[in-house]
């Protein structure tokens, strides 16, 4: 079973208005639609329960997800690592929403990476709300990690 965020879900990541463990906000960010309840849990969150799961999904935050259909498969763009900003294509098979939600998870995972020299730019991914935001934010994401450990996220941005 895929679980993916509501959007008030998203809105809680953002605004911090509900009190969650680290735990739970960690499988907030993790459940975007790809994940299985079972590959979340075993991630490695020590003390995530099912239970800080389903008290996600009592609180709204978290549903199943019922289009769990095959998407079509179409070719990968391809992304210019040289280039000081991300192109996305005109037409596209994910939504915005798709590629913020597992963009938003690569970006936070290589700005934390940076340590205390990239506390300001992680601040800055975790109060993006949405696709453009992350999208507009992204070259600063670039210069900070480098072209290399970038690919993933550009990829994400534009697949």
């Amino acid at each position: 079973m895929t679980i993916v965020k509501t959007d008030k879900g998203q809105q809680v990541l953002k605004d911090r208005s509900l009190a969650l463990s680290q735990h739970q906000r960690s499988a907030l960010i993790m459940f975007d639609g790809k994940r299985s309840v079972e590959a979340v849990l075993k991630a490695g969150f020590a003390g995530l329960t099912r239970a800080d799961i389903d008290d996600l999904m009592a609180l709204g935050l978290l549903v199943e997800d019922n289009q769990t259909a095959a998407k079509p498969l179409v070719p990968t763009p391809t992304v210019d690592e040289s280039a000081s900003e991300v192109k996305v294509p005109d037409s596209s098979v994910r939504s915005d929403s798709e590629r913020y939600q597992e963009a938003y998870l690569l970006a936070t995972q290589l700005t934390a990476s940076l340590g205390l020299r990239g506390f300001r730019l992680n601040l800055a991914v975790e109060a993006v709300g949405n696709y453009d935001e992350l999208l507009a934010l992204s070259p600063r994401i670039k210069d900070a990690v480098g072209a290399e450990k970038f690919g993933p996220l550009a990829r994400a941005l534009v697949d």
